[in-house]
Formats: C-alpha cells, structure tokens, sequence
C-alpha cells in the first residue's frame, strides 16, 4: 500500500471508538505499564471492581477471595506471561501514607515488592498523586508489610532515580541445614524484607549463576524453597498473615562488602523469576550482611541480577527492634521506566480472554 493508501486508512479509522467495537458491558481496565531493571510492573489504575475493606491486609485478603480472576485477566496470557507483575493502587488506611498498593502475580498477592516500589514512586510524582519538589521528592507508600518512604530525584520537571527505606528488616535463622531433594543436605539463611526469603550461594546448589542456564536455576530454587517450607514455621511479631516464605534468592556467596557487585537470582511465587536484583531481596540480604557483620552502616553495597545485569543498591541506614529480633531499616535504590499505557477489556464470549498460562 502506498504511503498515501495508509494515511487515508489511518484518516478513516481516527473516528473509530474501540469502546463501541467490542461487548463488555462496560468494563474498562486502564493501566500505566513499567519496568525496574527488567522486572516489568503493571499499574492497575482504574477499572477495578470496588474493594469492600477497610485496613490494607483486608483488602489484600478481600482481593484474593473475591477478585482473584481480575489477577488472572491482567497477569496471565493473552494480556500478561508467566513473569508478569503487578500493582494495584488502592486508598491507605495509615494516616501517613500518600497511597496504598496491593502487589500481584503469578502465583497471588505479595507483602512488599522493592522494584514496584522504584517504580511507583516516579508514576506518583509524574501522575501528580504528591507535589513535585525539586531536587528530591518524598512519597509514602502502605504496603501490606507496612509503611515504605520513597524518595524520587526530581529536576528540570522531570523524574529519576528512586530510593526507599525499608520497613524493619531482621534474619529470621541462620545456618540452618534442610534436605533437599536432588542436592543433599544444605546449609541456608532465612531473612525478611518485607517478605521472607531462603539464601543459597549457588555453589552450596552445585550450579553456577554466570553459566548455568535459568532453568536449572530455578529448579534448584524451588528445590530449596520446598525444603524450607516443610523444615521451618515462620512468624512475622505484627502479624500472622506476613508469615510465609515468599522464595529463594540464589547468591554468588560474596556477602562481606566489597565495591565489587555481588549478583543474585531471586525464584518467587511459583517458579516465577525476578528479571530486576529484588528490592525486597536486598533488603532482607543486607539484613543478614548486617546481622554477619560484614557489612557497617554506611556502606553502599551493588547488587546485580546475574542474568539481566540490572543493578539496585543497598545500604544499612539504622538499627531498629521488632519484637524479639533486632532489625535494620535499609536503604535501597535503583531506576524505573515507563514502558506503555493500556485500555484492557474482556469480550463477552472469550474464554481464554480471561486468562491462561502454558508453562
């Protein structure tokens, strides 16, 4: 077709609303689509039935109960895959926050989620929920594990990097020796984040985070993750629903600081892979870098995804108890960028359009 062709093709259809194509009743899912060092996040900005709860917890729960096929429609294929992400904005019931936001996934609804969080804190500055303040802009998030201060570098109208503090972070046990089916008896670290994480160097798996392909690093994950599951009863001192192993992270081993990255491949969810170094991640690492003393308050220390390069950063900012643990509030940073915006909808009739997953 000539260029005229196509201009007057496109000419035509400007007057098309692609709401009076298709029937469904109505509903409209408008979101803002992200990434963090890879890891993609899909902001959930309207359209979304209303959530019939009042504390953030509740309304994580009355999602889960009530709402889940929404989670399948936007996260599954044909719309999402098998790594996709997502944040749902949500009003806060803590007096300090300037909005609230519930995570989800493959598998379900997370605590906390550090690359949603980069992510989210330019999308509330840029889409004007806080005013912008140059040369830092401060934005509070609620998140089901709690308060999260983010702080977005702001200049010439335009936003950047991000940083947050973390809620408390603390090791949950260390040393601890499980049974893991295919690699033996092997040693681990449980610390917590906002979520709970299992730590492995990948040389405790027998694999290799540079030349071992990311298959094999996931099943050795899961391996793990299972084996913890059935060795351990993890609590949370605030609350009970915060009490689950989210995954497991697969280290190089290089823990004492260094101005060296140490690289990662955090396996969360149901197999799911984190194409960023994991916020939340970093910040349960630091923890229990913190807690080894191997590294001091001060210390920045770069953390790498090993597969996608990403890289965030970490810092252990101050010590802070929760309930029986002695815990750190960690610093983390790393950048965002926008990828898209999208108008989904569910035609009557389409039964895979509502959300399927070939893995």
């Amino acid at each position: 077709m000539s260029d005229e062709g196509s201009t007057a093709v496109y000419a035509a259809s400007v007057g098309t609303s692609f709401t009076n194509l298709v029937d469904t009743d109505g509903v409209v899912i408008k979101t803002v689509d992200m990434h963090t060092g890879g890891e993609p996040l899909r902001i959930i900005v309207s359209g979304y039935p209303t959530i019939s709860a009042k504390t953030i917890l509740e309304k994580r729960s009355y999602m889960k109960k009530y709402l889940d096929h929404i989670r399948h429609l936007l996260m599954f294929e044909p719309r999402g895959h098998f790594n996709m992400y997502g944040a749902l904005v949500v009003l806060p019931d803590d007096p300090e926050a300037d909005a609230g936001v519930l995570f989800i996934h493959n598998e379900g609804y997370s605590t906390m989620c550090g690359h949603a969080i980069i992510a989210l804190g330019r999308y509330f500055v840029d889409y004007k929920y806080v005013s912008y303040q140059e040369p830092e802009t401060q934005v509070n998030i609620q998140c089901p594990c709690g308060l999260v201060k983010s702080y977005v570098q702001c200049s010439g109208g335009k936003t950047a990097n991000v940083r947050f503090e973390s809620v408390v972070a603390f090791v949950f046990e260390t040393d601890l020796e499980v049974d893991v089916p295919g690699f033996g008896k092997v040693t681990v670290d449980v610390s917590y984040g906002g979520a709970f994480y299992a730590f492995v160097p990948d040389s405790s798996l027998g694999i290799s985070l540079s030349t071992s392909p990311i298959a094999t690093i996931t099943d050795a994950a899961w391996a793990v993750t299972e084996a913890v599951k059935t060795a351990i009863v993890l609590d949370h001192p605030e609350n009970s629903d915060l009490a689950f192993l989210y995954g497991t992270i697969v280290t190089d081993g290089n823990d004492t600081w260094s101005e060296e990255p140490t690289s990662n491949i955090c396996m969360f969810a149901d197999k799911e892979i984190d194409r960023s170094p994991t916020g939340s991640g970093v910040t349960a690492r630091i923890a229990l870098q913190y807690h080894k003393k191997l590294i001091k308050f001060g210390q920045t220390r770069v953390f790498e995804n090993a597969k996608t390069k990403s890289r965030f950063t970490g810092t252990p900012l101050r010590e802070a108890p929760l309930g029986k643990y002695n815990g750190v509030v960690v610093g983390v940073s790393g950048r965002a960028y926008y990828t898209g915006e999208n108008h989904f909808v569910l035609e009557k009739g389409d039964e895979l359009g509502k959300g399927f997953l070939i893995h």
